[in-house]
């Protein structure tokens, strides 16, 4: 299904070293960010620090005002609890709304921040893929907790700088679409679910469409996914040939996921593009739409199905 594009969040949230540097391999340089253990369940569990410590923040949300100090080390990835909440512990893979600022430390500059998402609310996978950053910044804690990030330079790469990030998971997010039930469209495969809302796909007698189709099954009443944006799911692929299933997030632990609208098939963007949050749909897609120009692929002949549940659609940041 994915051509496996690089997914970009934001400027700073695709620091996916965050994980790799500092969570394993060489030792840290204090000990303000030990090594994930499987008996605290935490990837990073970072925690806080001089710099963390040192950051004022003024006020909640996208109002607070974020101080940094002229002279903070940003020596390692440091944590510091503003505010605990008292909702559900938040893990990795959650879907999670959160409202956030990111701030260039040397500047006090806001490089980025929830604002630009439907409502003031990021709706964030916790992915260590592609959102590391607000693992680090969650992970571990009850909803409503606000927190302070502290990232030095380093865990972005060469050139990085450091940033200061503040953060809130405000609400658990739903993993299955919870729209309104459409009637189903003639000649388009059947789908039942059961009671965990995986699906189930009967393909239809006759032969597939020449052009890609797709109808709504449930629909939702949130965001609309724009082209490029990017997208939570979950999904099932089927063959029309014979209805056996080659892709399916449902197969790995119904853990959603996430990409951009234009790293997938066509077929899959076109489902994608134009739907609301909360929206199951089917595809049909002809192989000129799916893998028919990928010389070799097992799927190149193959008319493919695919039931979608939109979960999340974030505005990608420009990059500058």
């Amino acid at each position: 299904m994915r051509k496996r594009p690089l997914i970009v969040l934001s400027t700073v949230a695709a620091a996916t070293l965050l994980l790799a540097g500092c969570a394993g391999g060489a030792a840290p340089e204090s000990s303000g960010t030990p090594s994930p253990t499987a008996s605290s369940g935490c990837l990073l569990n970072a925690q806080p620090g001089a710099t963390s410590d040192a950051v004022v923040v003024d006020g909640e949300g996208l109002d607070a005002k974020v101080t940094v100090p002229v002279d903070a080390p940003f020596a390692d990835v440091e944590r510091t609890i503003i505010s605990k909440g008292d909702g559900d512990e938040v893990v990795a893979n959650d879907l999670v709304g959160v409202k956030f600022q990111i701030i260039e430390a040397a500047t006090g500059e806001i490089v980025d921040s929830s604002a630009r998402s439907d409502g003031g609310e990021a709706s964030v996978l916790l992915d260590q893929n592609n959102a590391s950053l607000f693992i680090a910044a969650l992970e571990c804690q009850p909803l409503g907790t606000q927190v302070v990030l502290a990232l030095p330079g380093k865990v972005f790469g060469d050139g990085g700088t450091a940033k200061v990030v503040y953060a809130e998971a405000v609400e658990q997010l739903p993993e299955v679409a919870t729209g309104t039930p459409v009637d189903p469209t003639p000649g388009m495969p059947t789908v039942k679910l059961d009671d965990k809302g995986a699906p189930t796909v009967t393909i239809p007698d006759g032969e597939a469409p020449t052009e890609t189709k797709v109808a709504v099954l449930k629909q939702g009443d949130g965001a609309t996914v724009a082209s490029g944006d990017l997208v939570v799911v979950q999904y099932l692929g089927v063959k029309w040939s014979d209805g056996t299933e080659f892709d399916s997030s449902w197969s790995r632990d119904a853990a959603p996921a996430q990409f951009q609208t234009t790293g997938v098939v066509a077929g899959f963007q076109k489902a994608l593009e134009g739907q609301q949050v909360g929206s199951q749909v089917i595809v049909v897609m002809p192989p000129s739409d799916g893998y028919g120009a990928s010389e070799g692929h097992e799927l190149q002949k193959e008319s493919l199905v695919f039931v979608v549940d939109i979960l999340a659609t974030t505005p990608v940041q420009q990059q500058q």
